[in-house]
């Protein structure tokens, strides 16, 4: 018996000849394609012809004769499958051409020193590999997988599930396990609801919310984003005093310092002798030299908002030394330290924000690993239909997402518009994981141009990465909200997407404007508050307030 389909490997004491349960025959056997080495081909003296399969760990399987007719109709079978080509050294034996050595000499064209493949590129530098070289990557994934006609040697979907493990350790791909059938399960959302977000909160309606000691009232979390960021980020607590602030501030100065001095007060000799900490330098010196340098607080030479960025960069690997810096964490601190204006506020603020992105950086990324998985359980959901177009065009794995995801769109939307963004996600609302909401907007709002003009692998990733710079924000942000109202109203809404949006252990309904849960409680931060989060110092025609100034580069003078 031979299978097309893709099974999950299990270990037999006699290898991979496995003997029916019900004992019809003990010379069935039962195989992936992807394990199939080669063919070899024979006839015996009565003019039967006969195939042996070579597995890729040399377990060859019983003779597979043919009584009536000959193997041909077999092989012109299997080559609609995989490829196979005759062996130079004896004709009657097949050989399986594997795409897995071309693909890795692919990978490693791509990079000047040859020794290093693509794997290791993304556990050391996952920024510089998919920002830099990704386009590059995935033409030679399309080229190694499709073939001169794809309409008879497609690569079969198992085989591309394999590859993206093996580059993505741990990513778990849904196959099919019976050939010709497939669970369907449509679920009716409902229409989309339609959404509008309010004006910015002035600063007076934020000296409003706080009483005589400062302390936070009716759970408000927006407005001028100094101050804001840093309830929204967790530096400050929610229910803390201006009196218990300021002693936070204090201690978390005299931290900050310490951390400082320790890389600071490191001589030339010790650092030779450092290689983590030499290569941590090294990195974020090159990064913080091309970070947002169109951008005022960060254009020219010699700029003190570019010290200060390096400093704290290197204060983060003394306080993470295990993680250190990874390329692509420049991306997170730039907004926070522009809003901050301050080194040891900006600091602690990207510690919290770190904290939640920490994942991404780490050499297992296992942070992308569980959001492409949870963006395609949610994509599927709201359009089944576009996932299955994406699915034809081996594009199924959303990995053209990989940026977005990584760095929080810090590349796709402007500088203002990313610090809208940001803010908005870091309320929680109206669902957890909202980023991954926002992934949906915006494929949903491109999926009409993908679609009707037919685009293939290549044209979808050109497209994805041509989006940077031309999103609506305020239309993304709408539109996400809708989806998750969306999906909140749904009744049978899955359990695995209740999970990733958490909306069992929230009680507050995408609507609800009054900021308190069932018991009564006032909540941190109500939905008509998260609505409202704009930028204080931007009016609503889209320019800078006249009463808020530029922050003065020449005065940050870092210690």
């Amino acid at each position: 018996m031979v299978t097309t389909v893709s099974f999950k490997k299990k270990h037999h004491s006699n290898g991979d000849v496995t003997a029916h349960a019900n004992g019809e025959s003990k010379w069935s056997f039962l195989f992936s394609l992807a394990d199939l080495k080669s063919i070899k081909q024979n006839k015996e003296g009565m003019g039967w012809s006969y195939l042996v399969f070579c597995l890729k760990d040399d377990v060859k399987l019983p003779a597979l004769h043919f009584h009536h007719g000959d193997s041909k109709l077999l092989i012109k079978c299997l080559e609609k499958h995989v490829v196979l080509n005759e062996s130079p050294q004896d004709k009657r034996i097949l050989l399986v051409n594997s795409q897995n050595k071309s693909l890795s000499q692919s990978f490693e064209n791509l990079f000047d020193e040859p020794s290093y493949g693509l794997l290791q590129k993304l556990k050391k530098d996952p920024y510089t590999v998919t920002m830099g070289r990704f386009s590059k990557v995935t033409n030679y994934i399309f080229d190694s997988f499709r073939l001169s006609d794809p309409s008879t040697q497609r690569r079969p979907p198992s085989e591309m599930a394999d590859f993206l493990n093996d580059a993505i350790p741990g990513l778990k791909i849904n196959q099919q396990e019976e050939p010709g059938f497939e669970v369907i399960t449509r679920i009716d959302l409902g229409k989309q609801p339609e959404v509008s977000r309010r004006e910015p909160v002035s600063p007076e309606e934020w000296a409003k919310n706080m009483d005589s000691e400062g302390r936070i009232l009716d759970g408000l979390c927006h407005t001028l984003r100094k101050e804001a960021w840093k309830f929204l980020l967790g530096y400050f607590p929610w229910n803390s005093t201006k009196e218990e602030r300021a002693n936070l501030q204090k201690r978390k100065t005299d931290e900050y310092f310490r951390m400082k001095l320790q890389w600071k007060s490191v001589s030339e000799e010790q650092e030779k002798r450092n290689s983590r900490l030499r290569d941590y330098r090294s990195l974020i010196e090159k990064d913080v030299n091309r970070t947002d340098r169109t951008n005022k607080f960060y254009e020219g030479e010699d700029n003190p908002g570019l010290i200060l960025l390096h400093d704290i960069l290197m204060t983060y690997c003394m306080y993470d030394f295990d993680l250190g810096y990874v390329q692509g964490m420049s991306d997170l601190l730039s907004p926070v330290l522009y809003i901050m204006e301050n080194e040891v506020d900006a600091f602690w603020c990207f510690v919290s924000y770190m904290d939640q992105m920490h994942q991404n950086f780490e050499e297992q990324m296992q942070g992308m690993k569980t959001q492409l998985i949870q963006l395609s359980t949610l994509l599927r959901l709201l359009d089944s239909g576009f996932c299955s177009y994406l699915e034809s065009q081996d594009s199924g794995y959303l990995y053209f997402c990989f940026r977005w995801l990584l760095i929080r769109f810090k590349r796709e939307f402007s500088f203002q518009d990313i610090l809208r963004l940001w803010e908005v996600m870091w309320t929680e609302l109206p669902c957890q994981n909202f980023h991954l909401l926002l992934c949906c907007a915006i494929l949903e709002s491109e999926k009409q141009q993908i679609m009707d003009k037919h685009y293939g692998f290549n044209e979808i990733l050109k497209h994805i990465n041509e989006l940077s710079m031309k999103i609506d924000v305020e239309y993304i942000l709408c539109k996400a909200e809708a989806i998750s109202m969306q999906m909140m109203n749904c009744k049978e809404l899955p359990q695995a997407v209740s999970e990733i949006l958490g909306i069992e252990s929230s009680s507050v309904t995408p609507d609800s404007d009054t900021g308190e849960d069932e018991s009564g409680a006032v909540l941190s931060c109500p939905t008509s508050l998260y609505q409202s989060i704009s930028p204080p110092v931007i009016a609503a025609n889209g320019t800078r307030d006249s009463t808020q100034q530029m922050p003065d580069t020449q005065s940050l003078t870092p210690a």
